[in-house]
């Protein structure tokens, strides 16, 4: 009977969501853009919710568990998504773009690392498992967006160094109205400054042709360095695990004894290690690939309505008060998560009469559309019932409410990852993931920071149920 009612429900957010794109198509054609992003997020949510995939869980699991599933599941999508990548940079399919990177990465991947830890879920990872009904889940989204909403609106001019100030004041393009808090500054009088890279357009490759992109992007910034972290967990997680295995096969067959050492055993332990759990390996091939057909999409519908950005599809439409002073709106044409949580909060605020407008990161850059016309916004949503879809029909949909300091750890590790997302210019998918697999090492500083600060955070944990089961000994 259960089953029954799960099905049933599956089908009906399945048909919600059918209803709700046919709504969109006639209410005008320009919406099909908007579409699109509604279910490459469901895509994204049913690969999530099946494989598990969790940025946080892959921290935990490696730093308190001694399991590598999760980390080398993410390993490999990335490598994949790299060569996905150079393919559309070398047709001129892709939308991808690096981001400055400095010591502010490093800090905003770790603070990151800490909240997703504590909140029990990544930023992706937090969306999939609200579609399986978890409520600590919920408030760590809203802690990632009213942390972040808030983070960028709050202080002023006196909160930063003047040479921000001089470097924003002197940038003619910036709307000196806009610029207000102390975010603002930080973004148009020291970000704006830095340097982006991205290995394929440096000296050393630029002139190579498409190869550039195979060898720059792909091989030399995502492939090697994923392949090295591979090589590191395996000798630190699963040599062992691995080389005992057949020390007690050896035992028991003594007429068929399996090498213990030498290079050729190493490779079969690595490849043991990989494909130990082949659900999530599987997965991550296929999110590699869907994050590469994500890309090609969205800049095939960028040409077919003539636009870069869907906010001049929404000023076509007359919707100009929701984008930005340039005419944009968040519009990042690949899998990216929390700008579009800041820009349902600062919606939020707006309407309960907060001045977030006048904001650099609301007002010029990002635009504060209706949620209803705010395409990053329903790939979220498409997340959420994507994921929301599988974890019914496999019976494994059930609402959690939070409770005791589950609250508090959702709320706090998911202001800590908002908080970390905006220095970083992105999370554990736009900062990371994306970002590396792209040819930018920014992503792997993030990255770095982010695997750090998970690993305190695994510690904090580890310290507080020790002391926590300690204190309720001495009550027993």
């Amino acid at each position: 009977m259960e089953e029954n009612k799960n099905t049933t429900a599956a089908f009906i957010v399945t048909g919600a969501l059918l209803l709700i794109t046919a709504l969109y198509a006639m209410a005008d054609n320009n919406y099909m853009y908007l579409n699109v992003y509604i279910w490459f997020g469901v895509a994204y949510g049913l690969m999530l919710q099946y494989g598990r995939f969790c940025f946080a869980s892959a921290s935990r699991d490696l730093f308190a568990a001694g399991v590598p599933r999760m980390a080398v599941g993410i390993l490999v999508a990335l490598m994949f998504f790299s060569v996905i990548q150079a393919v559309l940079m070398a047709t001129n399919m892709s939308t991808f773009h690096p981001a400055p990177m400095g010591i502010q990465t490093i800090i905003a991947g770790l603070i990151f690392g800490v909240g997703m830890v504590l909140a029990g879920g990544c930023a992706s990872g937090s969306l999939y498992k609200i579609g399986e009904g978890n409520g600590t889940s919920i408030l760590s989204i809203m802690g990632i967006s009213f942390g972040q909403a808030f983070f960028v609106t709050v202080g002023n001019k006196s909160w930063v160094p003047q040479a921000w100030i001089e470097s924003s004041t002197s940038k003619a393009w910036v709307p000196k109205d806009k610029v207000v808090s102390w975010f603002d500054y930080y973004l148009t009088g020291f970000i704006f400054d830095q340097p982006t890279t991205q290995l394929s357009k440096t000296a050393t490759f630029k002139d190579m042709g498409v190869a550039k992109y195979f060898i720059a992007d792909s091989l030399i910034n995502s492939i090697i360095p994923a392949l090295l972290l591979i090589v590191i967990i395996y000798v630190f997680y699963s040599k062992k695990p691995f080389i005992s295995k057949r020390q007690r096969h050896n035992k028991k067959n003594p007429d068929n004894q399996l090498a213990l050492s030498g290079i050729g055993v190493q490779f079969e332990g690595i490849w043991s290690m990989i494909t130990a759990s082949t659900r999530t390996t599987i997965m991550g091939v296929i999110i590699g690939c869907t994050a590469g057909l994500h890309i090609f999409v969205m800049k095939g519908m960028q040409m077919k309505y003539h636009v870069t950005n869907f906010g001049q599809l929404l000023t076509q439409m007359g919707h100009g008060s929701d984008v930005g002073a340039f005419g944009n709106v968040f519009d990042p044409g690949y899998w990216y998560i929390t700008t579009q949580e800041a820009q349902f909060a600062g919606w939020i605020l707006d309407k309960l009469g907060y001045n977030v407008r006048d904001s650099v990161f609301f007002g010029v850059v990002n635009g504060l559309p209706e949620l209803w016309r705010n395409p990053a916004l329903w790939m979220s949503i498409g997340i959420i019932f994507g994921a929301m879809i599988l974890a019914l029909l496999n019976n494994e949909f059930k609402f959690k409410p939070p409770k005791g300091e589950l609250i508090v750890w959702g709320l706090v590790g998911g202001t800590l990852m908002g908080i970390g997302s905006r220095p970083g210019l992105g999370c554990n998918i736009g900062a990371f993931f994306i970002r590396a697999a792209g040819g930018d090492p920014g992503g792997w500083v993030f990255g770095l920071g982010m695997v750090v600060g998970g690993f305190f955070g695994v510690k904090f944990f580890n310290w507080w149920t020790e002391r926590k089961m300690a204190s309720e000994m001495v009550d027993f």
